[in-house]
């Protein structure tokens, strides 16, 4: 559990696994972990009031336009003057509760605003006593009751219970903390395909230079950083095989076309620090384009792996272009995870002022080392591993974004250094191992059934079938265990032990697939070559029938008299 308040990086997604996730923690530590939990609430509680830290005028002035722009966007296109009068209460409640209460120095900010509260009030019984209509006089006349034990600007003991914004604020803000943790912690997003279990990974390494260079030591590379990193995207029942190429875009006239139409040069507007934009001329090169050329090149033998056939090795091919002058993939990626290969590219400048910030500050890329660019784009390659601050959202239908998931010393966080994955990482490649393994395995299981489902019944199938009924029964058994002992296992948290029967409940399903299918062609002879008489049903209108359709046939094939030839 410490390794993983590490991993998660902060104490609040940590100590949010304790509350979810309760009974796979000793006692102890859950206790421990539960006073951390309440003391953090009071912290979120306190930071929302504002009485952790006094601000500054010009931190309070800058607030209070913040939470005016954030109020009045959700006041809508039909509205009245009263609408209008109760966000502005709403405002000046909410930062009375953050920054005027329990001040060791008054803020003059506050002096203001509680004259503009007697304003207010005067305003409201104008309109709660005027001519307006029914429903803005029950607004106005529910905001005047609602502003009857207000003392909000004054340092006096107040009941909190009074404040609705504040409260609704607090549980607001720990409801999107709760849910961003499921999001992003108990069930992380996947990229959208099947990632099956292999026992091997064979990387296959193209670095494409633009001269050609007797020994890979001459590359501007670090060989084992690149093996390192890579041989981390391995669970401890998987193993890696290294190979490498080394490409020259001289000698290859096709690699070197295919580099050509992929290169495209763009004005990117970048937005600065200071919040103003500026537009900057990027070389890049079109994934899309340079896939469907390398594709081409695949079909060559020089481009194809070994292991391309083969049902427990899986191909890793990474294409690793070295180019002097700046150059990126899509207009702002070092590496990307393409459908069947994983493409890095490589420059010569240390400090590449990249279209994130952070803290205020851009971003600096070492365009020389796309070392952990690359370790991400093969985890999504390999397992669907995607950036953590990724996340789908079910009301948009689309993916989002949440910056502050973004934790962690790991190639999928955007803000750190790190290019090693975390045993947390691990957990989610084996999760989304098991989680492909089982639907393929319910889907096969599923087909086979329905097969059978729709198999028409006949007196001399029942016979066949029936011998083969033991042995279907007992595939499908035995599907079934396999199924127990992954939900158990995955239950407990042993993604390991869970992984390594995928390839024994793969060949279960397919056992059980097999049995069906040789079940079902014994039944066909039965039905076609063994049956001697056919069964025909007469009624009443039968014979009716063929006394029409013999008289049809021989009014059309009587035969004829000829007719005598006159001159």
């Amino acid at each position: 559990m410490l390794n993983a308040l590490q991993i998660y990086g902060s104490a609040e997604t940590g100590l949010l696994l304790l509350i979810l996730l309760p009974d796979h923690f000793p006692g102890a530590l859950l206790s421990v972990g539960m006073v951390f939990v309440q003391n953090l609430l009071c912290q979120m509680w306190q930071k929302l009031l504002g009485l952790s830290q006094e601000i500054t005028e010009e931190e309070a002035e800058e607030s209070l336009q913040d939470t005016i722009r954030e109020r009045f966007s959700s006041v809508g296109e039909d509205y009245h003057a009263v609408d209008i009068l109760l966000a502005e209460i709403d405002v000046y409640e909410l930062f009375a509760f953050k920054h005027c209460m329990k001040r060791r120095i008054q803020l003059a900010l506050c002096k203001e605003l509680d004259q503009r509260m007697h304003e207010l009030k005067n305003e409201l019984e104008g309109y709660h006593s005027g001519d307006s209509e029914e429903i803005n006089k029950k607004k106005a006349l529910d905001a005047l009751k609602r502003m009857e034990k207000w003392n909000l600007f004054k340092d006096t003991s107040e009941e909190h219970h009074s404040y609705t914004v504040a409260r609704d604020s607090f549980l607001a803000h720990l409801g999107s903390t709760l849910w961003g943790s499921m999001r992003h912690v108990i069930a992380p997003s996947v990229s959208h395909r099947a990632y099956h279990y292999y026992e091997k990974l064979s990387f296959q390494l193209y670095f494409v230079t633009q001269e050609k260079a007797r020994n890979i030591k001459q590359l501007p590379i670090n060989v084992k950083s690149i093996r390192d990193g890579l041989s981390s995207l391995l669970l401890p029942s998987q193993k890696s095989m290294f190979t490498q190429h080394m490409l020259s875009l001289s000698e290859e006239p096709a690699l070197m076309m295919a580099f050509s139409m992929a290169r495209r040069a763009a004005a990117v507007p970048l937005l600065l620090v200071n919040g103003t934009y500026r537009s900057t001329v990027r070389t890049y090169l079109d994934s899309a384009i340079l896939q469907h050329q390398l594709q081409k090149l695949s079909e060559q033998t020089s481009l194809k792996g070994e292991h391309t056939n083969h049902r427990s090795t899986l191909e890793v091919p990474v294409f690793w272009f070295i180019h002097s002058e700046p150059l990126l993939l899509d207009k702002h990626y070092q590496a990307k995870a393409l459908s069947n290969m994983v493409v890095v590219v490589q420059s010569d400048v240390d400090s590449w002022e990249s279209h994130i910030q952070c803290n205020g500050r851009s971003i600096l890329w070492d365009l020389r080392k796309p070392v952990k660019a690359a370790i991400a784009a093969s985890a999504e390659y390999v397992s669907g591993l995607l950036p953590m601050h990724l996340a789908y959202s079910s009301a948009h239908e689309t993916a989002s974004e949440d910056w502050t998931w973004s934790v962690g010393c790991n190639p999928l966080s955007i803000s750190s250094k790190g290019w090693r994955l975390s045993e947390f990482q691990q957990d989610v490649i084996a999760r989304n191992y098991i989680i492909t393994g089982v639907e393929e395995s319910i889907r096969v299981v599923n087909s086979a059934i329905q097969r059978l489902i729709t198999e028409r019944t006949s007196e001399q199938g029942f016979k066949i079938f029936k011998t083969k009924e033991s042995v279907m029964v007992e595939k499908y058994n035995s599907v079934v265990n396999m199924w127990r002992r992954v939900a158990f296992m995955s239950r407990g948290l042993r993604y390991g032990d869970a992984v390594k029967l995928m390839s024994s409940l793969e060949e279960a399903s397919n056992g059980f697939s097999h049995a069906v299918n040789s079940t079902i062609s014994n039944l066909h002879p039965a039905k076609c070559a063994r049956q001697r008489k056919i069964d025909v049903q007469l009624d009443m209108t039968t014979i009716p029938a063929f006394i029409v359709v013999f008289g049809l046939l021989w009014f059309l094939l009587r035969p004829r008299r000829p007719k005598p030839k006159i001159n």
